[in-house]
């Protein structure tokens, strides 16, 4: 058990938060354990209007702004501290996977896809 972290695209045009999975859903992006990231996204979640209590299997979509704003967090080592039952712990060799997994992000929204993330844990 613990915190799975997901980065996924579509070519559906999606809501900004808790929608049901594309149909034609490709896997972007994999994290085990960084919950710092999933903090980061947890507020993202909220600010878009996401609902969900626990915040697990809960999507949020991913533009082109929130993209910019998460790579000055990453760069200024400035992921909120998060922590939970089965979360583990944020490793500071995580910071060039974010950021290739942001370059990937750019590239599949440029390329007319929709990105958005999702956790189970």
């Amino acid at each position: 058990m613990g915190l799975d972290m997901y980065a996924f695209t579509t070519r559906e045009d999606i809501p900004p938060v808790d929608f049901p999975d594309p149909a034609d859903t490709v896997r972007l992006f994999y994290w085990r354990k960084h919950p710092n990231l999933h903090g980061w996204m947890e507020v993202l979640y909220r600010a878009k209007g996401g609902k969900d209590e626990q915040f697990s299997l809960a999507p949020v979509r991913l533009v082109v702004s929130d993209l910019d704003a998460l790579e000055k967090a990453v760069r200024k080592n400035a992921l909120p501290e998060t922590s939970g039952f089965f979360f583990g712990k944020s490793r500071p060799d995580e910071k060039n996977r974010d950021l290739e997994f942001i370059c990937k992000a750019r590239d599949a929204i440029v390329s007319g896809k929709a990105v958005f993330y999702t956790s189970w844990w």
